[in-house]
């Protein structure tokens, strides 16, 4: 086996190293360990899974992934949420978390990132099995959540991920910043290089054919079930929730179409009903004319 082969078997198994717990390599980390050097072999088997760190790999380096704010928090969970929206729609790939990371040899460098959150499309030539721990392929699309407390992170995802990701090939790369600064939404060009797909405020995917959305809306938070009429989301935001909504309301005007014609079936039984009475009326009247006339006969002593 290869230096490069062992090097992604140790990317992709990483239950070989959770089998027993007296033989894991997870220690308690009391301490961050960003910046420290280490070997990839060694960032495979002690830090890809860290329990109290999540680590990034940057060509001999660890770096540390930062935490997240409430601002930052509720931005990226209302991108996840119209991205995973879009999905049941187009069912043409998958969505991965922090979790899923990726190897990138670039020609002068190597890194190991984790995308706050990335895309796999079904199209991609590498396929990402149930049991991987890490994507030996590129990702299609990659998102970062952009950190403030410190200035190395903000260029980190600005700047040193944006040259990576362009240079392996990540088809589209957003950066998300809660606090307006930096966020940016680039895709690549016939040349390979990133430009920026933002038009007027209006974010529209290459890579995720229909999907777009306002950059102002990241901000806002808007819930879905608002979008639905929308002319920038109709057509893929709660698409199974407008199905079901207008089924539910199909259902209801049928209800109310039997409801009505149960109605109208009253209202004839009603009239038939009333007509009957006003026959038995008339009959009784007759009737009772006939027999003052009969006894009114009598008394004169004609016989009826």
């Amino acid at each position: 086996m290869s230096a490069l082969q062992a090097l992604q078997a140790l990317s992709q198994n990483d239950h070989v190293y959770r089998e027993k717990d007296e033989e894991s390599p997870f220690v308690e980390n009391e301490l961050s360990k960003d910046g420290l050097a280490v070997s990839e072999a060694e960032y495979w088997k002690k830090y890809h899974h860290d329990p109290d760190f999540t680590y990034e790999w940057n060509n001999g380096y660890l770096e540390e992934r930062p935490k997240s704010d409430v601002k930052g928090w509720r931005v990226y969970r209302w991108f996840w949420g119209i991205l995973e929206s879009y999905f049941p729609t187009f069912p043409i790939g998958e969505i991965f978390g922090l979790d899923i990371g990726f190897r990138l040899a670039l020609p002068h460098k190597t890194s190991i990132r984790k995308p706050d959150l990335s895309v796999i499309l079904d199209s991609n030539p590498v396929a990402i099995d149930g049991n991987d721990s890490t994507y030996s392929g590129t990702f299609d699309l990659c998102v970062e959540s952009l950190s403030h407390f410190a200035l190395k992170e903000i260029k980190r995802d600005t700047v040193d991920k944006k040259k990576e990701y362009e240079g392996i090939g990540v088809r589209e790369y957003y950066i998300l910043d809660a606090r307006k600064s930096h966020t940016a939404f680039y895709g690549l060009d016939k040349n390979g290089k990133y430009k920026n797909i933002d038009t007027k405020g209006i974010v529209k995917s290459t890579t995720l054919p229909g999907f777009q959305f306002r950059i102002s809306d990241l901000y806002r938070q808007p819930p879905l079930d608002e979008l639905v009429n929308d002319d920038i989301y109709r057509d893929y935001v709660m698409q199974a929730y407008k199905k079901e909504k207008q089924r539910a309301d199909n259902a209801e005007q049928q209800a109310e179409k039997e409801k009505q014609e149960k109605e109208k079936e009253k209202q004839r039984a009603d009239s038939a009903e009333q007509r009957a009475d006003s026959a038995k009326q008339r009959a009784d009247k007759e009737k009772h004319r006939a027999e003052q006339l009969a006894a009114k006969l009598r008394a004169l002593g004609v016989d009826v």
